[in-house]
């Protein structure tokens, strides 16, 4: 219970109960098979109930997140020499591959603060020429079972890093597969950081099971796509829920060719956990939903403050997801706040999706400090033809009455009854309207940013 640890060996397991910063870590020890592994998901969510600890948490403004700490999964063998990415290294190199063809695969099992100064990072985030360097090393991973386990490490340590150089924050982190500094990190074990710990136990084990199906599919057959340039579209496309939706579909329909019967009903409750619902109004036949989107929020500058150096993220810039339904292209148009929305074609008749990026509040230290917040968001339907406003709706940041909430919700109840009352059904511009449509931002096509004057 506390002194030193046991020395490391292969026949003894362990876990571990750790205080951290606003949650307790438990390092639980490693599973088997299937079954054992279900059944340790489901004893940790059983005891943490009933020492009275959560697996959620709800913000003032009655969001529904995570707890904030990881449900990293780590993958290896019962010894070094067993584990699955050091007897093929292209098991590893195919997940790299996958996951960054596949950017659902990182933002619809994180948590609040993605992006490349957080927790796990992209390889494709932040620097841009390194899925150049990237493409260079995965060439260098032999194929088939290797008989030299140092060469995974050796290729891919420099660039499974943050943008600082730290080994550990990163979405693949392999500082203990078989690093030559110590015998502690030459374990075989890679470390998957990319995944937020989920409310319910059945979807932390849906979060394994996906892994495991990749990991068997790519033992068989390794995936060797290249890596695709996304540039900003990452940051912008990506963030929306329906795109995300999309290429999880994607991902679900390639484990179903390759012959994994996995079901995209699955994933639901991560969209709706990830991408929560805020409202939806309809207008004649046009139909217009309004979802949270996500946000990689900046890093700001050092500051002096009392408890010494300190980084804060600007967390007042929020993103949410339209979608209208049933709009005739050509004559109908959707604004916010007197700004048209950049609305793209889904595919589907008559179905559009866009972006708005907005400053949510005004905190003591900030990205733009100067500028306003964007508060409440009044969605118009126009009618171009007619060049007035058919209807809306109206999104309140905080609650409509101006009030502030001084404590957290007590549950699920509350949080989505503060939820409920930021939206507002009714609220448009009246008037005849004089229509201006700017040109879409070429480096973020998909959003409308209010804070740019000039978007």
């Amino acid at each position: 219970f506390e002194g030193y640890e046991a020395p490391r060996d292969n026949r003894l397991q362990r876990f571990s109960v750790t205080p951290d910063p606003g949650v307790i870590e438990v390092n639980i020890h490693p599973a088997e098979s299937w079954k054992e592994l279900v059944e340790n998901t489901e004893i940790l969510y059983e005891e943490a109930r009933l020492a009275r600890l959560g697996t959620e948490t709800f913000m003032l403004d009655g969001r529904h997140t995570g707890t904030g700490g990881g449900n990293h999964v780590t993958l290896g063998g019962g010894k070094p020499a067993d584990s699955p990415m050091l007897r093929k290294p292209q098991v590893l190199a195919s997940l790299i591959r996958y996951w960054q063809n596949h950017p659902a695969l990182s933002y619809l099992f994180s948590g609040m603060f993605i992006g490349p100064t957080s927790q796990a990072p992209r390889v494709d985030e932040a620097r841009d020429d390194s899925l150049y360097e990237l493409e260079i090393a995965l060439q260098q991973i032999p194929p088939g079972e290797a008989p030299t386990p140092w060469i995974i490490d050796r290729v891919m340590r420099n660039l499974l890093v943050d943008m600082t150089g730290n080994t550990h924050r990163a979405e693949f982190c392999i500082d203990k597969l078989y690093s030559p500094a110590s015998a502690t990190g030459r374990l075989g074990l890679v470390e998957f950081r990319a995944f937020e710990m989920p409310p319910h136990a059945r979807m932390s084990v849906v979060q394994n099971l996906l892994l495991r199906t990749l990991v068997s599919r790519f033992w068989q057959h390794p995936y060797e796509e290249k890596p695709v340039r996304w540039g900003t579209e990452l940051h912008d496309r990506f963030m929306l829920p329906h795109y995300v939706e999309r290429d999880m579909a994607d991902v679900v329909a390639d484990l179903r060719r390759w012959g994994y019967p996995i079901q995209m009903e699955w994933f639901d409750p991560f969209t709706e956990f990830r991408f929560p619902h805020y409202g939806r109004i309809n207008i004649d036949d046009i139909e217009v939903e309004l979802r949270f989107a996500i946000e990689p929020w900046h890093v700001l500058g050092e500051e002096i403050t009392a408890q010494g150096t300190s980084r804060f993220v600007d967390s007042s810039v929020e993103r949410m997801q339209v979608k209208v339904r049933g709009m005739t292209e050509g004559r109908h148009l959707i604004a916010c706040n007197g700004q048209v929305l950049p609305l793209r074609n889904t595919g589907e008749r008559g179905e559009f999706v866009a972006g708005v990026r907005y400053k949510a509040w005004d905190p003591v230290s900030g990205l733009h400090p100067t500028l306003p917040i964007d508060s409440p968001l009044v969605f118009d339907v126009i009618d171009r033809w007619a060049k007035r406003s058919l209807g809306g709706c109206t999104y309140h940041v905080v609650h409509p009455g101006g009030r502030s909430h001084e404590t957290f919700p007590v549950n699920a109840y509350e949080a989505e009854s503060r939820r409920l009352a930021r939206f507002s059904p009714i609220g448009h511009t009246g008037g005849r309207l004089k229509i201006e449509r700017k040109p879409a931002n070429p480096d973020h096509p998909y959003t409308l940013d209010l804070r740019n004057s000039k978007t």
